[in-house]
């Protein structure tokens, strides 16, 4: 029996913005492991304000992702144990069993869809960061060539430079210098020291930073390549249809738009999840 799932159905699960009551119905769609588990512990990497970061205290994770899967785990009556794992890690733990989710901002792609499964909750493009004061100004991927560009290991901006880069190059034009960091924020450090002209990050997150940075950081051009976010999960687990339903019924409810509003990031806001909804 999954943890919390007896007959009391005033069962719920708090959370920063909402309260979620266990639904038995989809509860019950979940894996015997998992309900006998009774927790679900989510790999997180917590450098990527306002989606997942570390509270002021320095140790408790907290944002918009957060407070999903809180929310997620109260209509599945299970405890939701978030884990500081290095972004570059987390879908080869998920792969080797040692997390059971993965939410931190990933993009479900066609590629990391050969590792895990996804079920999409939101939808975010990237955006092009640079210097407050005296930054260069970057209006496509193109306008990399020459630049020296900061991005988090292991993202979708990591392979969009390495990309461009050689399509700089096949057209004789400058390749673009690539730093990779192990989180966003060592990305974003490298940008405001000076170290890089560029850093790239999710939109709402961009925006996020951007705001924080007290003029540091400036957004420029516009954000490309809109995709889903999508909650990463082992391989033919079982749990991709049991999240789905549940993330369906915060929607429906209107606990998800509380969440999101919360957190300043509705613009991504979707109608409803799907699994593996990559389209590239």
């Amino acid at each position: 029996m999954v943890a919390g799932c007896g007959d009391d159905n005033s069962n719920t699960t708090a959370t920063s913005a909402t309260t979620t009551a266990t639904d038995h119905v989809i509860a019950g769609q979940l894996p015997q492991s998992s309900r006998d588990k009774g927790t679900l512990t989510v790999a997180t990497d917590p450098s990527y304000a306002p989606n997942e970061f570390f509270d002021t205290d320095g140790k408790t994770i907290i944002g918009m992702d957060i407070d999903l899967a809180r929310a997620l785990g109260g209509v599945l009556g299970l405890k939701v144990q978030p884990t500081q794992v290095v972004f570059d890690s987390i879908l080869p733990g998920l792969a080797s069993g040692r997390y059971d989710v993965g939410m931190s901002s990933f993009t479900d792609t066609k590629e990391r869809q050969k590792q895990v499964d996804f079920v999409t909750y939101y939808s975010a493009g990237t955006s092009f960061m640079t210097r407050g004061q005296g930054g260069v100004e970057i209006a496509t991927l193109a306008d990399l060539c020459g630049r020296t560009v900061a991005v988090e290991t292991g993202t979708t901006q990591q392979t969009d430079a390495g990309d461009q880069s050689g399509r700089c190059t096949a057209a004789g034009r400058p390749k673009v210098t690539v730093q990779n960091y192990d989180d966003q924020n060592g990305a974003n450090l490298a940008l405001t020291a000076g170290r890089a002209e560029v850093s790239m990050a999710d939109s709402p997150v961009a925006d996020y930073q951007a705001k924080l940075s007290g003029g540091k950081i400036r957004i420029v051009g516009k954000p490309y390549g809109t995709a889903p976010y999508g909650i990463a999960v082992p391989k033919n687990s079982g749990l991709a249809a049991a999240l789905r339903a549940a993330m369906a019924k915060l929607i429906d409810d209107g606990a998800y738009a509380k969440i999101l509003d919360r957190w300043g990031v509705r613009d991504g806001a979707i109608s409803a999840p799907r699994i593996n909804g990559a389209t590239g």
